[in-house]
């Protein structure tokens, strides 16, 4: 069901939530770096287990946010002027999780026009839920451990260069045009920390966060979004928005994530401008309508509702965007 912004909003509310601003969206890219080098720096001023934890959780929940940050500039409304829009989620959040943002940006559009349909590409991370506490167990133990984190990054590298068969010269143009660029800021990156004398930091805290961690919170995303929704024709109820505490927006629903029913009534809203857009839905009298929930763990109990005994064990389960070709990988693998 489609609905109009002034069916539900005022002509004054919507020019305030559609405001763009160039600072704003630059601001927060370089707020994920700089919150992501400072947790690298507290490891290395204070190195012990505590440090190295904390750092990966923080500098994962931030990788999320770049992730985010990318999807807003998809929807073109990260920065006001269109060209720094596409250089900052291009160059400063795409490509430094081996993602791409114009091919994003075609996949996605999709998801919003047939969201929780047949044809939703994304009704794949909520169809299977709920599923029982033994399968959601398995699948935080592969997340943690990076075990579907390589399994997608084995199958985006392998996509990249193309069949074995084709010529060298074909398959580094493929990898290129599929990966090079975000390959190049891998690069910097890696040049950066080493001229700091902390060349181990891009293994241990930027691949190892990005192949854990984020990909654990990164399912929990998913799950929150649209998993067992009360109604796939109602765009009040066929989303979710997860109300979140301090703790859980530092470390694992960063950048205003967390407002999702409020972003598909308006995907033309900045991720900074969700909360005002959420106050004047309230405020209008469609408070009641928007499916809404006070934090991950009541979302997961749901999620989790299943009962074990009807646990099946290598059922194949798609429980996340199948996407390997440069766009944004998350994977998919079995239930057990």
């Amino acid at each position: 069901m489609k609905i109009r912004a002034l069916d539900i909003l005022t002509e004054p509310q919507i020019a305030v939530i559609r405001e763009r601003s160039d600072f704003r969206g630059v601001w927060l890219a370089l707020h994920a770096w700089g919150v992501m080098f400072a947790a690298m720096a507290l490891f290395v001023a204070f190195p012990n287990p505590l440090t190295f934890l904390l750092a990966v959780a923080i500098i994962g929940g931030r990788q999320l946010g770049l992730a985010i940050l990318m999807h807003d500039a998809s929807h073109g409304v990260l920065c006001k002027s269109p060209k720094l829009n596409e250089f900052v989620g291009q160059w400063l959040c795409a490509y430094p999780m081996m993602a791409e943002t114009w091919s994003y940006r075609r996949y996605h559009l999709q998801h919003h026009n047939n969201t929780q349909q047949e044809n939703d590409p994304d009704l794949i991370l909520s169809a299977p839920f709920p599923i029982t506490k033994k399968s959601f167990r398995r699948k935080m133990i592969r997340d943690i451990t990076g075990q579907t984190g390589y399994q997608q990054r084995k199958a985006q590298l392998k996509n990249a260069f193309g069949p074995a068969g084709a010529p060298l010269s074909a398959r580094l143009q493929n990898f290129w045009s599929k990966l090079g660029r975000a390959t190049l800021c891998h690069a910097i990156l890696f040049g950066g920390l080493a001229a700091t004398g902390h060349w181990y930091l891009y293994f241990v805290l930027w691949l190892l966060p990005f192949l854990t961690w984020h990909q654990l919170i990164t399912r929990v995303r998913n799950i929150a979004e649209h998993a067992m929704v009360p109604d796939a024709n109602d765009l009040f109820r066929s989303s979710r928005t997860t109300l979140l505490n301090p703790l859980e927006r530092a470390f694992v629903g960063p950048y205003w994530v967390n407002y999702h029913v409020e972003h598909h009534l308006a995907m033309w809203v900045p991720c900074y401008n969700l909360p005002k857009t959420r106050e004047f839905l309230i405020a209008n009298g469609h408070g009641d309508r928007i499916e809404t929930k006070h934090g991950y763990a009541e979302v997961l109990r749901m999620a989790t509702s299943k009962p074990d005994d009807q646990d099946k064990p290598g059922e194949l389960i798609h429980n996340t965007r199948r996407r390997v070709s440069g766009i944004i990988s998350e994977g998919f693998e079995t239930a057990n």
